[in-house]
C-alpha cells in the first residue's frame, strides 16, 4: 500500500503557498514602487518649480538692482512668464500694481512668493549676496564710466602677463561695476597667491569714482563708526574688497599703522556699519522694494503623505487582490490535481489490473491521461503476447520433443529396431527443433539491437537468383512455379550497374533469409500450378523488392497480424502447413536492421504481395 504524500509536499499545498506569496510580493512591489514614483514625480516637479521660482526672483532683483524704478520692468515680466509659463506679478508693499503678466482684473494669489529688494535680498544666486545681503549688482556710485574701464583693463591685461610668466594661467572676469579682476583656474580673483614680481598694487587700487564713492560711504557711516570705537575714532575706514568678483565694502581696522588692537565685536559691529551706510549709499540708485506674486502659489515643497483613507484603500485592495489570488489558486489547483490524483491511484494499482483513467481535460493532464492510457493498453498487449509466446513456444518445443522422446524410448525398451528411417524421422525432427530455437535466437538478437550485419555492395538480380535457386526444388515438389524479374533503372539517380541493374548495401546471407522466408512462407499456402514471382527494380533511392503469390491470401483482419510472432493463418496451429510461426517476423526484425521497411497487401482467394523497401547502393 502506497504512503499517503505529506500534506507540505501536496501539489495543492504548494501551489497554493506560491500563489500566495507571489500575490504579497506582487502587491507590496506594485504599492512600493507607486509611492516611490509618486514620491519621486512631485519632489521632481516641485523641484523645477523652485529652480523656476528662484530664477525669476534672480532676474527681478537684478533689474531693480539696475534701475532707479520699475517703470519699465513690464516687458522683462511678460517674457519671463511666456518662457516659465506661469503668471508673475509685482506690487509695491500696499498691493498697487507694478507689472502684471495677466490682465489687471485677475485676482493675486492669497500670498506674495517673495519680496524682491535688490538691498535686502533673499537670493543666493550670485555670488557677494551671501555676506551682506546686497544684490552684488547694485553698484550704484561704483560703476566705472568708459575710461577707468578701460584703463583698469588694461592694467588687468598686464597684471595677467606677469602672471603668465611666472607660472599662474589667469583670465580677466568683468565685475558689475565694471573693474576688471584675474580669477584662476579654482576661481579665485587674483590667483591666489600673488606672484612678488606682480605685486605692485597698481590693479587694486581704487580709481576717482571709487575713491569718490568711498569718500561718501566712510561719511554715510562716520557716525556709527564713532560709536564703536569709542575713543578711537580714528582707528576706523572702509574701503573695497577687490579680491571678490562682486562689488563688497567692507570695514578695515587700521592696526598696522597705530598697533591698537581692535575686539572681535568691534569688528563686526563696525562691518555692519559700514553694511548699514552701503544700503543708505545706494537706496537713489535701485528701484524701491516690490512683492512678488507667482502663479502657482508659494514655492515651498509639500510633503507627500499617504492619508488614512488611502492607506485603508491600498490594503482593501491588496487584501481583495490577494483573496482573489488564493480563491483562483485553489479553483485551478483542485482541477488540476483531481487528474493526477486519478493517475496516481490508477499507476499505485497491481499491474495485472490494467486500469485506465478518465479523460476529462484536454490540457497536458487530458495529454498525460491519455499517454497513460495508451501505456496500459501496450502493457496490456505485451502482456497477452508474452504469455501467447510463452505458450506458442512450448507447443513448438513440445512437438518434436514428445517424438524423440517416444521413439527413443521404444527403440531403449527393444520394441523397435534404430533402422534407417526411424533415424531419418529423429533427424527431421532435431531439425524441426533447431529451426526454431534459431529463429528465437535472431529475434532476441534483434530485439536487442546485438543483430550483427555485414554488409557489401549486392547486385539485386544475383540476390534474386541465389533464392530462387534455393527453393525450386520445394517449388517443384508443391508443383508451384518460380519466376524472377529484376526491372533496369532508367535515368535513376542511385547506384545501379552498367545494364541497370539495382544495387544495394546489405549482408547477403541476412537478405537471402529475409527473402528466403517470403518464398517458404508463399510455397505453403500457394495450392499446385498456382504461381510465385519474385520481382526487384528501383525507385526514388530505393531498391524495391516484391514476392507475389496466387494463393490463398488473408483476410484483412488479419494483415496487422501477419508480423507478430507465432502468428499463422491456421488458427487451429496444425504443423502440417510447416513453419514456427517466427518467419515473418524474423523478415520484418532483418529488413529494419538494414534501414528498410516491409509491407503486405493481399485479397482472399487471390493472393498475396509482400514489398520490401531497402536504400540503395548510393
Amino acid at each position: 500500500m502506497a504512503r499517503p504524500i505529506p500534506l507540505r509536499k501536496r501539489l495543492l499545498v504548494r501551489l497554493l503557498i506560491t500563489s500566495v506569496l507571489i500575490a504579497i510580493c506582487s502587491v507590496a512591489a506594485t504599492a512600493w514602487l507607486a509611492v516611490e514614483t509618486t514620491t519621486r514625480a512631485i519632489q521632481e516637479e516641485q523641484g523645477q518649480v523652485l529652480t523656476e521660482d528662484m530664477d525669476i526672483l534672480r532676474q527681478l532683483s537684478g533689474y531693480a538692482a539696475t534701475h532707479r524704478d520699475w517703470s519699465g520692468v513690464g516687458k522683462t515680466v511678460r517674457a519671463l512668464s511666456d518662457r516659465t509659463g506661469r503668471r508673475i506679478a509685482l506690487t509695491a508693499p500696499d498691493r498697487t500694481p507694478i507689472a502684471d503678466s495677466e490682465t489687471r482684473d485677475t485676482a493675486l494669489p492669497p500670498r506674495a512668493a517673495a519680496a524682491v529688494d535688490p538691498l535686502h535680498t533673499d537670493t543666493f544666486t550670485e555670488p557677494g549676496a551671501q555676506r551682506t545681503g546686497i544684490d552684488p549688482r547694485a553698484v550704484g556710485p561704483f560703476r566705472l564710466p568708459r575710461a577707468e574701464r578701460e584703463r583698469v583693463r588694461l592694467l588687468a591685461e598686464k597684471r595677467r602677463a606677469c602672471f603668465s610668466i611666472n607660472g599662474v594661467e589667469t583670465t580677466i572676469t568683468q565685475m558689475p561695476s565694471g573693474r576688471s579682476v584675474l580669477v584662476d583656474e579654482d576661481g579665485t580673483v587674483d590667483g591666489g597667491q600673488v606672484p612678488t614680481p606682480c605685486a605692485d598694487g597698481v590693479l587694486n587700487t581704487p580709481t576717482a569714482t571709487e575713491e569718490k564713492a568711498l569718500t561718501e560711504l566712510n561719511t554715510y557711516a562716520g557716525d556709527c563708526l564713532k560709536g564703536v570705537g569709542g575713543k578711537f575714532p580714528s582707528l576706523f575706514a572702509a574701503t573695497v574688497d577687490f579680491t571678490d568678483r562682486s562689488m563688497l565694502t567692507r570695514y578695515l581696522g587700521r592696526k598696522a599703522e597705530t598697533g591698537i588692537d581692535t575686539t572681535r565685536d568691534q569688528d563686526k559691529k563696525a562691518q555692519e556699519c559700514v553694511d548699514r551706510a552701503r544700503r543708505q549709499q545706494l537706496e537713489p540708485y535701485v528701484a524701491p522694494a516690490a512683492e512678488l506674486f507667482l502663479g502657482r502659489g508659494d514655492s515651498a515643497v509639500p510633503h507627500f503623505d499617504m492619508s488614512a483613507a488611502n492607506k485603508a484603500k491600498v490594503t482593501g485592495v491588496a487584501g481583495l487582490v490577494l483573496a482573489l489570488t488564493v480563491a483562483v489558486t485553489v479553483l485551478v489547483a483542485t482541477r488540476l490535481v483531481r487528474p493526477l490524483r486519478a493517475l496516481t491511484h490508477a499507476a499505485q494499482q497491481p499491474p495485472e489490473q490494467h486500469v485506465r483513467v478518465p479523460v476529462t481535460t484536454q490540457d497536458e493532464t487530458g495529454i498525460l491521461a491519455v499517454a497513460f492510457n495508451d501505456l496500459a493498453d501496450r502493457r496490456e498487449r505485451m502482456e497477452a503476447q508474452r504469455k501467447a509466446m510463452v505458450a506458442d513456444i512450448a507447443h513448438e518445443l513440445r512437438t518434436p520433443l514428445t517424438n524423440i522422446r517416444g521413439w527413443l524410448e521404444v527403440t531403449r525398451d527393444g520394441v523397435v529396431d534404430p533402422d534407417p528411417e526411424l533415424l531419418a524421422s529423429l533427424h527431421d525432427e532435431a531439425v524441426v527443433l533447431q529451426r526454431v530455437i534459431d529463429d528465437l535466437q535472431d529475434l532476441a538478437a534483434a530485439d536487442a539491437g546485438t543483430l550483427r550485419l555485414h554488409r557489401e555492395p549486392v547486385r539485386a538480380d544475383e540476390l534474386l537468383e541465389q533464392v530462387v535457386a534455393a527453393h525450386r526444388v520445394a517449388a517443384e515438389a508443391a508443383g508451384v512455379r518460380l519466376h524472377m524479374s529484376v526491372a533496369a533503372s532508367q535515368g535513376s539517380k542511385g547506384s545501379h550497374s552498367s545494364d541497370g541493374t539495382p544495387w544495394l548495401d546489405a549482408d547477403p546471407v541476412r537478405m537471402r533469409q529475409a527473402l528466403g522466408n517470403l518464398v517458404s512462407n508463399a510455397i505453403r499456402h500457394t495450392p499446385a500450378d498456382g504461381t510465385i514471382t519474385l520481382s526487384c527494380r528501383h525507385q526514388d533511392d530505393e531498391v524495391v523488392f516484391e514476392v507475389a503469390d496466387t494463393g490463398s491470401g488473408i483476410a484483412p483482419e488479419d494483415l496487422p497480424s501477419v508480423f507478430e510472432r507465432f502468428w499463422r493463418a491456421e488458427k487451429s496451429r496444425s504443423r502440417r502447413t510447416g513453419g514456427s510461426g517466427l518467419g515473418l517476423s524474423i523478415v520484418r526484425q532483418l529488413v529494419t536492421a538494414h534501414g528498410g521497411t516491409v509491407t503486405v497487401t493481399s485479397e482472399l482467394g487471390t493472393g498475396s504481395v509482400f514489398t520490401l523497401r531497402l536504400p540503395d547502393a548510393g
